[in-house]
């Protein structure tokens, strides 16, 4: 829609532009998009088929909204989206600091301004991204922030008695007339400051204290919050949450091709990494997996949750370690290791919170713990299993079935040093020279060009470790891979 024309009122009116409220403005909008088949966001993924119609359904409602979930579930994102199904242009009364609606102002000055000018009343125009506030709830916020107050500097300007409306300060809420208002972490607001919101989400007025004057408010709240269970510091009191007419529970992806998908959406990486550093779908699936077994472990809070943020942040400090031994070494392009997963590990212990248990092992324990089992987990689905080869019985002509055999074999007669920054070529070069490593990769996932099979070869060497079937000791700079029997000796650590 191009900017509207209509500088004044009379000229509003001839145009046939008619007032709506927003929740109108939102329903209206939202169908259109309903049976044109559009989608109701754009790059959110997963909640298809359980929050996106729940919100549909609020806002055909004409619902206030409360977005309840663990952190990284994307409920402000979605919020800002809402934007969105506004009108584009909207027109308010010149100079109102709440945006009156000329064919309905709500305030003194408006009211006062088209007595006086009448269809001369000047007029501009608003566009819907500025008709969207948010607000983090804070221990501090008080009601005159949200609401407003006597704004003495004005009254001393203006040469007015306290008692005019004239020196009233709008707060946040009133200045939010005819949009979305939104209240991140609700929980955190102060219960006293909480029931400043009862009329207005019931009678849809506030009143500034001090003053007789009442604003019949129009503004389409959203609010996000953790559950209650989830943080020590506040509450949703019951008689707000009461007000609330939708409560919507967010969730984290239900399938870890989903999560991937989310990931990649969000990295931020430059062309010259992209560039630079390939990254294999495998380690997207093992950086991915690292989030679910987080979400699963008995040293991580569940309340607390594990944001998608932790596999978006773990993969950018993936593909920045990979990058940086490329420099290092004067390559123009590198793949991604196994080995370049050390580098997540604070990426993970800024984004979990731990049990007890947990802060007793130690943050950087628990990330290492992490990921051995995302390694162990995802190779199961990709190689038989170690364990299970290692008991297989003789086939028909004695020999074992053990496919990692010679990979054991080669391991009790010799060790294999992997420094983390060798080039390209060093790196495939002492996978292939492991015996049986490479053909194992080659035979089971045939369809891995060159650039990949080395990787896929450490792979197998550090599940072969979390499967106690090979020794390794990982240091600063480098991976040790030898017999299980030496490292149990030397003491397979972490560093």
């Amino acid at each position: 829609m191009n900017h509207p024309t209509s500088t004044t009122l009379g000229e509003l009116k001839k145009s046939g532009w008619k007032s709506r409220t927003v929740k109108e403005e939102l329903r209206a909008n939202l169908i259109g998009r309903i049976r044109a088949g559009s989608p109701l966001f754009e790059g959110i993924h997963g909640y298809e088929d359980t929050v996106v119609p729940a919100l549909e359904r609020a806002i055909l409602a004409g619902h206030s909204i409360n977005l309840l979930g663990l952190r990284g579930q994307a409920k402000t994102r979605m919020a800002r989206s809402l934007v969105q199904l506004l009108d584009e242009w909207m027109p308010i009364v010149a100079g109102s600091e709440v945006n009156d609606d000329p064919l309905a102002p709500i305030s003194r000055y408006a009211i006062n301004l088209i007595a006086d000018h009448g269809d001369g009343t000047p007029i501009s125009w608003v566009h819907r991204d500025q008709r969207y506030t948010e607000k983090l709830a804070t221990p501090d916020v008080t009601v005159a922030d949200l609401i407003g107050d006597s704004d003495p500097i004005k009254a001393a300007n203006l040469k007015l008695d306290y008692s005019d409306e004239r020196v009233i300060h709008f707060g946040l809420i009133p200045r939010s007339h005819r949009g979305i208002f939104v209240i991140n972490e609700l929980p955190d607001l102060q219960p006293r400051i909480q029931v400043a919101l009862f009329n207005i989400l019931q009678e849809g007025d506030v009143q500034i204290r001090g003053f007789k004057l009442r604003l019949p408010l129009d503004i389409q709240f959203v609010f996000t919050a953790n559950p209650e269970d989830y943080t020590n510091r506040g509450a949703i009191i019951t008689p707000l949450k009461d007000r609330i007419q939708s409560q919507i529970l967010t969730h984290y992806p239900p399938t870890l091709e989903m999560g991937m998908r989310i990931t990649a959406q969000e990295v931020r990486s430059t062309k010259d990494q992209t560039a630079r550093v390939r990254v294999p779908d495998l380690l997207r699936v093992l950086i991915e997996r690292i989030a679910w077994e987080a979400r699963d472990s008995e040293y991580v809070d569940r309340k607390s949750g594990v944001s998608a943020r932790l596999t978006i942040t773990a993969l950018e400090s993936l593909i920045s370690a990979a990058e940086r031994r490329s420099l290092r070494n004067g390559e123009e392009r590198t793949v991604a290791r196994i080995g370049d997963l050390q580098a997540v590990v604070p990426a993970i212990v800024g984004k979990i919170e731990l049990v007890y248990e947990g802060e007793q092992e130690g943050a950087e324990k628990i990330a290492h713990h992490l990921i051995s089992m995302a390694i162990r987990n995802v190779f199961a689905d990709l190689f038989p299993d170690p364990t299970k080869a290692r008991k297989s019985k003789a086939g028909a002509e004695g020999q074992r079935t053990d496919v990692y055999q010679p990979i054991i074999a080669h391991f009790e007669a010799q060790q294999l040093d992997v420094p983390m920054e060798a080039t390209g070529q060093a790196y495939a070069k002492a996978m292939a020279s492991v015996d049986g490593l490479m053909p194992l990769v080659r035979k089971l996932h045939s369809y891995l060009d060159a650039e990949e099979q080395a990787l896929w070869g450490e792979f197998v060497l550090h599940a072969l470790a979390e499967h106690s079937r090979i020794g390794r000791t990982v240091l600063a700079g480098k991976a040790s891979f030898g017999d299980l029997m030496a490292s149990m000796l030397q003491g397979d650590t972490e560093a």
